[in-house]
């Protein structure tokens, strides 16, 4: 018998996503739908001995064509492909979170409700009667909070009740509310089961008065030219979407009349949400609570940041017993330079990432990140995104792999790709370790001049970069701010939080320490040399190319530091005075951050001024380091845009280095 297949529907933070980390756990994959660039979460968990399916369909605010993630989410649902439609609406906030439960009505998959947040809503003074509900719906309704373990034991049995019963939403009294709209029942009475399979009548009547296009597209392509022309009258005739939404909503009223009840209380703090959403002093408050949440990520980030120092330890006595051993260098140097330090380094990033996601993670969880998102709607809306997106941007100020991952709350992956795009151009922690000593050897006094120029770069090329990318990326009518009802604080439920935390982060390690080993080991086999760094091959192949490399005002010397920033920036100084000194592995240099002891003069006597301005934008604004590569790919699963948004980064860095060379020229 082969496992049932259960669809999570519901809208944006209506905790579809902390039921299905709960229910599969670690036995989950994440990609790509078929043919479109939009988020596929699928999993697998047991129940007393019966397997099943969960797809956690991309979160919407309702059943119509305004997105790909809507598509995709009504076209998977009617195909049949799923046995049973677990809906899960917002306890707290009813009246708003149904509206994707009658947008559902009449499509025909068995279905059953679930009203989760119960807990908040118990805490608003609200009092839920579940069984007056499921009277009237006719399907299984449960009160349910998905952050408490000792509530999915009723989870599975109303699950199971309802692949059993195959229970079907009672839509009765939501068709007499249509029937009030003119133009309805003569549509629908043209239209059968048959028109287009898994939709009923009504479902198709209702789409085609919102004209939803692709519904249209289909009716057209379906129906006989005359009846198609007597539907496409009434619709002109009819208020759409406008009468078709009271329909709903007059629905929902009726659902919840007399089965809910609320007693006033006083909103517990208020005073921060006066703070957080004032006209002056918001934006301020909001990114004091973005950065003291940075600040913080580095406490619970710390012992796994130690035990990648460990690993730096044992790599020396490996290295030692393997020579005293006799083992040729070069396999030494393949186990100890690139798997072990490349273990090493992924470990230090990964504990960053650990922290961000717990730190971020919580505020999510307790509704302040809602917050955040209201506040810079507008802002980020002006770049094509949403107000989530300023999350990611302060986090990269201290590294671009956090900034990845944060950007995972972003629901529409469109907007998530243009996210973290945007959030490569914020020069990182380790690119502001190097370009103040840079600027500092060269300009001296001049140095913050420098900064401020980086700076206001960096703000150009994200306007710019995002002028660019948005059009293949996230459509005009996804350019509006968010619609979105402010969800009340709450108390965070420390082991749902916890296990997404290490779930995320051990997901995040294993993608990401594939695509670190795989392009490490050939940054060393390029690097790798027996007798010092001028015969490796990186070494000839930077010589014969300076021609080339002079445009951008970088002596081959420069350039092939500049390739190495592209690992990680900590290392190109050390780079620069391996392949000027002639002595080194470059490869190793890159990965420990070694920096030549008399480096400043190393750096004065090879390098002018003209030159040093174009190396420090080149590796300001290089790919900020392979971990951040993977963690892209890791979370927008997409090798192309991954590879498009390293292409293009490395190409605008050489543009902003010729510019800034030439620029140079003219001053000194």
């Amino acid at each position: 018998m082969s496992a049932a297949t259960i669809a999570l529907l519901g809208q944006p933070n209506s905790g579809k996503s902390t039921l299905f980390n709960a229910l599969t756990g670690l036995r989950q994959h994440v990609g790509n739908w078929p043919g479109k660039t939009v988020e596929k979460k699928e999993g697998s968990f047991s129940y007393q001995g019966k397997d099943y399916n969960v797809a956690d369909l991309p979160g919407s605010y309702s059943m119509s064509a305004n997105s790909d993630e809507e598509v995709i989410t009504r076209d998977f649902i009617a195909s049949g492909k799923a046995d049973v439609v677990c809906i899960l609406a917002d306890s707290s906030q009813l009246e708003r979170s149904l509206f994707m439960l009658a947008d559902y009505a009449g499509i025909s998959v068995p279905c059953f409700l679930i009203l989760n947040m119960a807990d908040v809503a118990k805490n608003q003074g609200k009092k839920i009667n579940p069984a007056a509900i499921e009277k009237k719906l006719g399907i299984p309704v449960m009160l349910f909070s998905a952050t408490d373990k000792n509530a999915y034991d009723q989870f599975y049995k109303t699950m199971e009740r309802a692949i059993k019963e195959k229970a079907m939403l009672n839509v009765t009294s939501l068709e007499q509310e249509y029937k009030k709209v003119d133009g309805y029942s003569e549509i629908c009475e043209t239209l059968s089961d048959a028109v287009i399979p898994g939709y009923t009548p009504m479902w198709l009547t209702v789409k085609a008065m919102e004209q939803d296009q692709v519904v249209t597209a289909k009716l057209r392509n379906t129906l006989p030219n005359g009846i198609q022309k007597t539907v496409e009258m009434f619709v002109k005739q009819s208020q759409g979407a406008i009468a078709t939404g009271g329909c709903k909503f007059a629905w929902i009223d009726g659902i919840l009349d007399g089965a809910v009840s609320e007693s006033k209380t006083k909103a517990k703090l208020g005073k921060l949400d006066r703070i957080y959403t004032h006209k002056i002093w918001g934006k301020a408050a909001v990114i004091l609570t973005v950065v003291l949440g940075l600040i913080a990520s580095f406490i619970p980030a710390l012992p796994i940041m130690v035990m990648g120092m460990g690993v730096d330890s044992v790599n020396g006595l490996i290295r030692t017993s393997l020579t005293d051993a006799g083992l040729s260098a070069f396999l030494t140097g393949l186990l100890c330079d690139v798997l072990i330090q490349g273990l090493s380094f992924v470990i230090k990033m990964l504990g960053f990432v650990f922290g961000v996601t717990l730190v971020f993670g919580l505020l999510e969880e307790v509704g302040v990140m809602a917050r955040i998102s209201y506040v810079f709607d507008n802002t980020m809306g002006k770049l094509g995104l949403q107000g989530k997106s300023v999350m990611p941007f302060l986090v990269s100020f201290g590294c671009t792999m956090g900034g990845a991952a944060g950007a995972r709350v972003i629901d529409n992956w469109g907007q998530k790709v243009l996210t973290i795009a945007l959030a490569w151009a914020v020069p990182c922690g380790a690119a502001w370790a190097i370009i103040p000593m840079l600027s500092t050897v060269f300009f001296g006094a001049g140095a913050p001049l420098i900064i401020v120029a980086i700076l206001f770069v960096m703000i150009l090329h994200m306007w710019i970069t995002a002028k660019i990318f948005s059009r293949g990326l996230v459509k005009y009518e996804d350019k509006c701010g968010m619609i979105m009802e402010l969800p009340p604080y709450h108390k965070p439920k420390w082991g749902s939080l916890m296990r997404y935390v290490f779930g995320r982060t051990k997901d995040t390690f294993f993608r990401v320490v594939k695509v670190v080993l795989l392009v490490s080991i050939v940054f060393w086999l390029l690097s790798y040399s027996t007798s010092g760094t001028e015969n490796s091959i990186l070494y000839k192949v930077g010589v014969t190319i300076e021609p080339f490399t002079k445009v951008f005002g970088l002596p081959w010397q420069l350039f092939i530091a500049f390739i190495a920033s592209s690992f990680g920036k900590e290392g190109a100084v050390g780079v620069i005075g391996a392949l000027f000194t002639g002595g080194g592995s470059i490869y190793q240099i890159t990965t420990s951050s070694a920096v030549t002891e008399n480096i400043n003069q190393i750096l004065l006597a090879n390098v002018s001024r003209p030159e040093a301005l174009a190396f420090i934008f080149a590796i300001t604004f290089n790919l900020p380091c392979i971990v951040a590569l993977a963690a892209t790919y890791q979370e927008i699963h997409s090798v192309k845009w991954t590879v498009r948004i390293a292409a293009y980064y490395t190409f605008t860095a050489l543009l902003l280095s010729c510019i800034a060379y030439h620029v140079g020229l003219l001053i000194w």
